[in-house]
Order: structure tokens, then C-alpha cells, then sequence
């Protein structure tokens, strides 16, 4: 009956969670890192992905780089008075036991002085190498997605 159970759970799963992908570091777990599709104008584009610590201790992301990129930075979306402000942040805490969420209007992964647009179409990955404090360095493959997944904001490519 429990195997029976699992069978029905399992295709019953939302289609987004189809291509979800998740990539581990030490006790974090980076899970279904994506990008929406480039516009062909937009001279920049976000990463995004939720980490989970699963540790007793706080880790810290301390940087990003790309190869589809000259530059990537870490950035955050802050109120300043009525105004929503971007800006870079040098690092990003991880607390233990908790998670953090990159997402449109929130932290997110900047990528700058793009090298190789051809891996910014709907269906396409491109690697993005994570720098953590204690974990170290762990690459994971970026979804390019038509839009963002359900439940997320549409992306603002050109910020």
C-alpha cells in the first residue's frame, strides 16, 4: 500500500518540480537554480535558486562566476523610502538550519558582460560556480526558462 502511495505522490507532482534540480555542498543544498529567457536586447540576466543549510552552522556565499559572463555579482533588492533599489552586497548569509531564496525582487545572481548569449534560449543551461565560506565551491547547471516558475515574479533583465 505505502509503495502505492509513493507511485500516486510521484505523478501527482506539479510540472515545474519535473526539471528541478538540485546540486549539494557540504550541508547546503542549492536547489533548481534558472534564469528566464534573454530578451535579445537586455545587455544583462539574473540567476536564481533557493539554498538550504541543513547544518548547525550559519555558512556564508561569498561570490559567483560564470563562464558565460566577464563579471557576476551578487545583488539584493532593498526599499529605500517609496523606491525599490538593486544593489551588489558582497556576501550572503546562509543560517543554519534555515534557507535562503534567490528570486526576482529579492537576492538574485547578476551576470555582466555576457561572452556566449547562444546559452540564453528557453531549454539551454549554463554553469554558475557558488563560492561558500565553509562549504567551498560547488558549479550547478542554470535552467533557462520562457518565464519564471510558477508562484515567482517575472525576471527585470535590464536593471
Amino acid at each position: 500500500m505505502l509503495n502505492k502511495l509513493i507511485v500516486l505522490a510521484v505523478l501527482l507532482l506539479p510540472a515545474c518540480f519535473a526539471n528541478a534540480h538540485e546540486y549539494k555542498a557540504g550541508e547546503l543544498e542549492i536547489a533548481h537554480p534558472w534564469s528566464q529567457e534573454l530578451p535579445p536586447n537586455a545587455p544583462t540576466v539574473a540567476a536564481y535558486f533557493v539554498i538550504h543549510n541543513n547544518g548547525k552552522t550559519a555558512d556564508r556565499l561569498l561570490g559567483v562566476d560564470s563562464t558565460i559572463s566577464s563579471e557576476a555579482q551578487l545583488h539584493e533588492h532593498v526599499m529605500q523610502g517609496d523606491l525599490m533599489k538593486m544593489q551588489q552586497v558582497p556576501s550572503v548569509e546562509i543560517p543554519a538550519g534555515g534557507e535562503v531564496t534567490f528570486a526576482p525582487m529579492a537576492y538574485h545572481v547578476m551576470l555582466l558582460g555576457l561572452k556566449d548569449r547562444s546559452l540564453l534560449s528557453d531549454g539551454k543551461r549554463f554553469p554558475l560556480t557558488m563560492h561558500f565560506e565553509k562549504s567551498g565551491d560547488v558549479t550547478v547547471q542554470v535552467s533557462v526558462q520562457k518565464k519564471a516558475p510558477d508562484g515567482m515574479p517575472e525576471n527585470m533583465h535590464a536593471q
